[in-house]
């Protein structure tokens, strides 16, 4: 699994494929998507075309896409991969993620049925979702499997209780949520962390599902101390901070749709934080998620006390 790769979240129709093409083209091997992204189908169409041209084998690249929380019945995970599969043009894909443990009824034209402010739950047990990954994982539609948005006690369980043990965990993680107890949980039982929203999602400042879109939410970017870090190395913010989450050995996937901040994040490895550098970034005194949901507060599998 490369070390970083470019998320897709919220790019949009027509975007995307610039942006996939301008990954590709710089040197990035690993694509992340998601069902609920809805661009799987154009993401498919600009992986044909470059196979076509010769840009990049299929073996070259790492493909992770996730499992919405609409389909987390036993029975609906291989008919929702292999429809993910076809949107994508692939026979597999290298990671498949549970996008979340909330499951969710299913509502014709919703991804996310609100009833009078709260989501329409299905709270599917955990392990009855994780045995049918463990099948199409054993059936080779996808090349490994893990979790996303998860708490350190539903990891714990789905690890003590699962046959093939989850391959990664994606989750919010940045100097302002440096999510260290879920990096100790992972690195102690071999789990790749994945780190979304690593410079701090600057693109989604708002969004009717996320309880931090507020206009007047901090930018990490902009913190003096990764300022200055940034102006020390002749590097930017951006930079500074993905550079940050390697050396902890956590993969990161920023998302970007401009060719030369796609190819400028990639420009992470001909440098290294000092040890001093490392640790001004690690106590950014700020602790703030970003990304937590509304409306998912009552949901039987939704804890905001445990790490997640």
């Amino acid at each position: 699994m490369p070390a970083i790769g470019l998320g897709t979240w919220q790019s949009k129709p027509g975007e995307i494929a610039v942006a996939v093409e301008a990954a590709i083209e710089s040197g990035y091997r690993m694509i992340d998507t998601a069902f609920v992204y809805g661009n799987e189908k154009e993401i498919g169409e600009t992986l044909a075309k470059l196979f076509k041209k010769g840009v990049v084998k299929r073996e070259e690249l790492f493909i992770t896409t996730k499992l919405h929380m609409q389909y987390l019945h036993k029975e609906d995970v291989e008919p929702i991969l292999r429809k993910q599969l076809q949107l994508l043009q692939l026979d597999y894909v290298d990671l498949y993620l549970i996008h979340g443990p909330c499951g969710m009824k299913k509502v014709e034209g919703k991804l996310f049925p609100f009833l009078n402010g709260e989501i329409e739950a299905d709270p599917v047990d955990h392990m009855e979702t994780w045995r049918a990954m463990e099948e199409v994982y054993k059936k080779g539609l996808t090349k490994s499997i893990g979790l996303s948005n998860f708490g350190l006690s539903q990891i714990q369980r789905i690890y003590n209780e699962s046959t093939v043990k989850p391959h990664n965990l994606q989750l919010e993680c940045h100097a302002y949520w440096p999510q260290n107890e879920l990096d100790e949980l992972c690195k102690k039982l071999n789990i790749i962390m994945t780190a979304y929203a690593p410079i701090g999602s600057p693109g989604s400042r708002s969004g009717a599902l996320l309880t931090a879109g507020q206009n007047d939410r901090p930018v990490l970017m902009e913190e003096e101390i990764v300022k200055s870090i940034a102006a020390k190395y002749n590097k930017s913010p951006s930079q500074v901070l993905l550079r940050w989450l390697i050396q902890r050995g956590i993969n990161v996937i920023p998302k970007s749709i401009t060719p030369s901040r796609i190819k400028e994040n990639l420009n992470i490895f001909d440098f290294k934080l000092s040890d001093d550098d490392f640790q001004k970034l690690s106590n950014i005194p700020r602790r703030e998620r970003l990304f937590d949901v509304k409306g998912f507060e009552k949901h039987p599998h939704y804890s905001a006390s445990d790490p997640h």
